[in-house]
């Protein structure tokens, strides 16, 4: 039987906000934000500014319960106004201002907010709607929906995921839901005031929530990294040392590019301790390169979709077996949730994973269909991930796949991931996506892969290799060979591209 979401969260008394109202009375004068190009701000002035914007948006009516959208490029000013919004008691939803204009639009008329924040360089997106200014230039553009949707009001933000379908979803996270992640994040992690955190995600991605909030918790400082900054491995590289960053976390996709072209060998990295990775596999060959590098730092893999953020994690040893060729599992499930596979027995050690517990979203935004779908209810209220997880003896979760990315062959259930995890295991493949393309006569499964070596291989090697690894149903009908594979804006691999193109 399916459930509903909640109509809010369990009742704590610590809201997300609290962490910068905390932290700007221990200690005003500490670096709170800083951006690669030396302008700052400290705790003081930061939630200084946070209550200003509060103020300004309070006097266009919003309270608690309304949801605003924030459209502006990563910034000091955008990091006031998620908090400003907070302390207003309403939930912000970030929008990410590199998206074609169609799939802002959608995101705006699916959350239907009282207002966006955002500057006159993204007025032309909204023209001939009602504005407002607000602190350090910022503008309001006032909306007034017919059909405006209600939310609970321990709503804390709304993040938007495409799926599969790339229909654009909003994820409603609580301050329940996050607080109980930056609390095992405290516990697992041990952060003080002296880290110096990255901010490499985007803020309309979930990993933001672990650089943002456990930083100014701990009264820590956040180093803003752009979008544009981001992009290049080499100027990562240099952040991290000359940033002296202590706490790193990214997708193993930009920790893959770093390893390839960030010349990594002309700096130092001393302050580095710890790094995490997640949001797709980390292929073993790179992350061994890095591990060697890096061996003062401790490494965790962790796992978790944004409709409950981080719920399994492992920690990658200090020293990666030579004859090691499969990533590091996700691990076991974080001290604030439980973890569970479907249809798991004695003898049955694969399904679904299973998510219960305080992190667990309260739902897809107006999307009834969705939540019906998504949870299911046996003694608690699971959310199923739609990935595949098989359990190892030692009891740590071994990722397998997604479960809408099998497909049937020949009379075959094939797992496209398992095909991936084959393909990885070759020591010159840096990246790989394999995607199906189905017709009325068949199905063809299409490997594209980024190749690390010096030469590119011919086919019928490749397919060799993969015959050594895989049963011969399985084996790609095509093998394309590229120098980096496309990226969406969360610094994931982006198959969708790939099935778009011919």
């Amino acid at each position: 039987m399916a459930s509903k979401p909640p109509t809010s969260s369990p009742a704590h008394e610590l809201r997300l906000e609290d962490y910068l109202t905390a932290a700007a009375e221990r200690l005003p004068a500490k670096v709170a934000v800083e951006t690669l190009s030396g302008d700052s701000m400290t705790y003081g002035e930061l939630n200084r500014l946070a209550t200003e914007v509060t103020a300004g948006l309070q006097a266009l009516g919003t309270g608690k319960g309304d949801r605003v959208g924030i459209l502006l490029p990563k910034s000091i000013e955008y990091v006031a106004v998620i908090f400003g919004v907070l302390k207003g008691g309403a939930a912000y939803v970030p929008l990410d201002v590199e998206s074609p204009s169609e799939r802002i639009d959608a995101i705006v008329s699916d959350a239907k907010p009282r207002l966006v924040v955002t500057t006159s360089e993204f007025r032309h997106l909204y023209a001939g709607q009602d504005t407002s200014q607000l602190p350090n230039g910022l503008i309001a553009i006032r909306y007034n929906w017919a059909d405006a949707i209600t939310t609970p009001d321990d709503l804390a933000y709304i993040l938007y995921t495409s799926g599969s379908t790339g229909q654009p979803k909003g994820v409603m996270l609580s301050h329940d839901n996050a607080t109980s992640f930056v609390d095992w994040c405290s516990e697992a992690f041990s952060p003080t005031e002296h880290d110096r955190f990255s901010s490499h995600a985007p803020f309309h991605f979930d990993l933001s929530i672990f650089d943002i909030f456990v930083s100014i918790k701990h009264g820590g400082t956040l180093v803003l990294i752009g979008s544009q900054e981001g992009k290049s491995p080499a100027l990562l590289a240099e952040t991290i040392s000359t940033k002296r960053i202590s706490i790193w976390y990214s997708t193993p996709t930009t920790l893959m590019t770093m390893v390839r072209f960030g010349r990594m060998e002309r700096h130092k990295f001393g302050n580095l301790r710890l790094v995490l990775f997640a949001g797709e596999v980390f292929p073993i060959a790179p992350l061994r390169l890095l591990r060697e590098r890096w061996h003062q730092v401790t490494f965790y893999n962790l796992y978790g979709p944004t409709e409950t953020n981080v719920c399994t994690y492992y920690r990658v040893p200090d020293m990666i077996d030579s004859q090691r060729d499969r990533p590091y599992p996700i691990g076991m499930p974080c001290s604030h949730c439980e973890v569970a596979l479907t249809e798991e027995s004695h003898d049955v050690h694969q399904g679904e994973i299973l998510v219960a517990g305080r992190p667990v979203m309260l739902g897809y935004l107006g999307r009834d269909d969705l939540n019906d779908e998504a949870f299911l209810n046996n003694s608690k209220r699971w959310y199923r991930t739609g990935d595949i997880g098989r359990r190892l003896e030692d009891g740590n979760i071994e990722f397998i796949g997604r479960r809408d990315r099998m497909v049937k062959r020949r009379g075959y259930r094939i797992e496209l991931g398992e095909i991936e995890a084959a393909l990885r295991k070759h020591t010159e493949v840096s990246e790989v996506a394999v995607i199906a393309r189905s017709t009325a006569e068949a199905v063809a499964i299409e490997a594209h892969v980024a190749w690390n070596g010096l030469n590119e291989p011919s086919l019928i090697s490749m397919k060799q290799f993969c015959a050594e690894h895989l049963p011969l149903y399985m084996v790609p009908d095509r093998i394309i060979f590229h120098d980096a594979l496309p990226k969406t804006s969360t610094h994931k691999l982006d198959y969708q591209t790939l099935q778009s193109q011919a």
